[in-house]
């Protein structure tokens, strides 16, 4: 069979409310995200494996409050008291677990954010105890901020990121692929994303459409890396 060209062009995620699917799994963290006003010291923790959504409810939350979105690792050549005048959310913040400058800063942004009576959100995964900030001020502030949980996914929820995913590269799979991938996959948002790009590198690289076969193939040879 003639292989076709490939172009690795970007999926096109979609991050508003209404392609976010609401299931039990993660229904807690919806209800706390729409309800930021009454957050207790104006601040919360949203915490999960990753791909689980933090990313995409960081938007949403943005997206109701106004507020700004940064990266933890960009913290150091932020502007801190420009930022601190509006809602912020702040995403990844183990990563700079390394990065006593990123650290510093973040503390000082909680500060000031909290001063001039804005609200904050803070995004990792897993507990803010095992983040391993170094800061000592800046840990305790964050295990004394209030958490919400993304849950592992239950087949749903799966099948629905899937589909997302699915659609962010413009795929339509056939309607018995869904329910294969979510019976047979490794059960984790991020399998569901590696799943779906080798998936659509296979159907561009051999011009075939996304079918219940395809998926096998993909799956068969994941399972043999293992």
């Amino acid at each position: 069979m003639a292989r076709q060209l490939t172009f690795d062009l970007p999926a096109r995620q979609a991050l508003g409310r209404d392609d976010f699917f609401v299931s039990p799994s993660n229904a807690s963290a919806v209800a706390m995200v729409e309800s930021w006003q009454s957050w207790p010291a104006r601040k919360l923790l949203l915490i999960g494996p990753e791909g689980a959504g933090k990313t995409h409810l960081a938007h949403v939350w943005a997206a109701l409050s106004g507020a700004t979105l940064v990266n933890a690792r960009d913290l150091r050549e932020a502007d801190i008291p420009k930022l601190a005048r509006g809602a912020v959310a702040v995403e990844n913040i183990p990563e700079i677990a390394d990065q006593p400058a990123a650290q510093n800063a973040l503390f000082h942004l909680h500060n000031l954010a909290l001063a001039e009576g804005q609200s904050l959100l803070f995004t990792g995964t897993g507990e803010a105890r095992t983040w391993g900030l170094t800061l000592p001020d800046l840990m305790s502030r964050m295990q004394g901020t209030s958490a919400v949980a993304l849950g592992a996914p239950d087949d749903d929820l799966l099948a629905a990121v899937l589909m997302k995913l699915f659609a962010d590269r413009q795929l339509s799979p056939r309607p018995d692929v869904l329910a294969y991938l979510t019976k047979h996959m490794e059960r984790s948002f991020a399998a569901a994303r590696v799943l779906v790009e080798e998936i659509d590198a296979l159907a561009l690289r051999e011009g075939r459409d996304v079918s219940r076969k395809l998926a096998a193939e993909v799956l068969d040879r994941q399972a043999e890396l293992f």
